[in-house]
């Protein structure tokens, strides 16, 4: 019996065809990736005020943090090796419909513990996402669009952090943190619909013509081999380009964790900002961060057209651009300015996200077709490893050292992973000029 659902869409010849589909498809997992967000970053926009109704001190709130971690580090490989069996259209409908009914639920939870489970289970199936990227990059875009496209599909990583603290605020205020959480819910399950409507597998989608398909498939790449999950997880264990990729993410990935849900925390305990201050600034790093999704994909051109470059190191190049702005996180540190703070935090962003857009076009530049989604999960468990254990050792020493030595060390994080990446990933001068 068959599972994979993604090959099902009728051949429906007669139907119109659209031009440039891949970018529309590509818009369409971008919109999921948005809400997905802004179901995820709810929590930590109404954290200070989930703490002071449920009495939640700074290290259990650390703990309902850390579970979703926990679980979008365990579940990431999982759910990338059934994104490659299965297939991205089931695979990712089942996972967004899970966690659109866990962001719900949260409307009823009434203690830190309740809510540590429900965030258990949104990160087991929000860990979807990561894998789920590499895979439509791969199905949909032939290997010289793959950094653009990657750039832009990490716009919607960014771009629902960005949007959630003034949608949430809105629907705080009108009703109640308990409908916050159920609103987005709603937003998620009605991207479910659209996703289940239309989105196919490129060889069966009846709006994309035989010239695009061409296209796309323009690489001859093989056709993808189904493995066992433990099988496919030892093959690329085994690959040290993987950990040229992994280590740069395990570096990288506590940022991304201290601007999704510690600066709103950070900002109203250490900057005195209230719940509306905070929706007009904290959305502001995550702005940068799509500007620098965005400009990660055009960034690689660069590189090849001034330094000749060749694919892989211009990705590279592009992904050690950002570490190096990753630097100003450590000088919030020296500022007692909100304004300024912000304009630090929003720089970091700007070059957290070059990095993340950049891992991802690695992934699917390094690794065969069917490994794809695994690989990436692999990468997020990884990235996510890091963040679970840095939001625990948040809950432990924030109220005691404060958050400044905690700025400092996401600064440098990434220069480090830089040194992996060079050492594992970028093409010496005579493998380059026969490439």
């Amino acid at each position: 019996m068959s599972l994979n659902i993604d090959n099902a869409a009728p051949a429906a010849h007669g139907k119109r065809k659209i031009k440039n589909l891949r970018w529309w498809v590509l818009g369409l997992f971008l919109l999921g990736v948005t809400v997905n967000y802004i179901t995820r970053n709810s929590l930590g926009i109404l954290a200070h005020e989930l703490k002071a109704t449920m009495g939640i001190t700074m290290e259990q709130y650390s703990w309902i943090v850390g579970a979703f971690q926990l679980a979008y580090t365990i579940f990431q490989p999982l759910c990338g090796w059934r994104i490659d069996v299965i297939g991205l259209k089931v695979s990712f409908l089942v996972c967004a419909s899970i966690w659109a009914l866990m962001c719900m639920f949260h409307a009823g939870a009434g203690s830190w513990l309740h809510l540590a489970i429900l965030r258990f289970f949104m990160g087991a199936s929000e860990a979807a996402a990561t894998p789920a990227n590499a895979k439509t990059l791969r199905e949909w875009f032939p290997k010289k669009e793959r950094p653009i496209a990657a750039g832009w599909a990490g716009v919607g990583f960014s771009i629902g952090a960005m949007l959630a603290p003034p949608i949430i605020v809105i629907a705080h205020s009108y009703l109640g943190w308990q409908g916050a959480f159920m609103f987005s819910g709603v937003l998620a399950m009605l991207w479910v619909v659209l996703w289940w409507l239309f989105y196919y597998d490129p060889k069966k989608h009846p709006n994309l013509s035989k010239t695009e398909l061409e296209f796309i498939k323009q690489d001859n790449e093989p056709a993808p081999v189904k493995l066992p999950f433990f099988t496919a997880l030892k093959i690329v264990g085994k690959n040290k380009r993987f950990y040229g990729i992994a280590i740069p993410a395990f570096m990288a990935e506590p940022a991304w964790a201290l601007l999704s849900f510690w600066v709103p925390l950070y900002l109203a305990k250490e900057r005195g900002m209230d719940l509306k201050q905070i929706a007009m600034f904290a959305w502001l790093p995550f702005l940068a961060a799509d500007l620098g999704s965005i400009a990660s994909g055009y960034l690689t051109r660069v590189y090849t057209r001034l330094f000749g470059c060749s694919r892989v190191n211009s990705v590279v190049a592009s992904s050690v651009t950002g570490a190096f702005l990753m630097i100003s996180l450590a000088l919030v540190a020296l500022t007692k300015d909100p304004y300024i703070t912000i304009l630090l935090i929003s720089v970091g962003g700007f070059g957290h996200q070059i990095i993340s857009c950049m891992l991802s076009a690695l992934v699917v530049e390094s690794f065969e077709k069917g490994q794809m989604a695994t690989v990436n999960g692999m990468r997020g468990s990884f990235a996510w490893i890091a963040s679970f254990l840095f939001s625990l050792l948040i809950g432990v020493t924030a109220d005691k050292i404060g958050y400044n030595p905690l700025f400092i060390a996401m600064g440098f994080f990434d220069l480090i992973g830089a040194i992996f990446l060079v050492a594992f990933i970028a093409e010496r001068r005579n493998k380059a000029r026969a490439a």
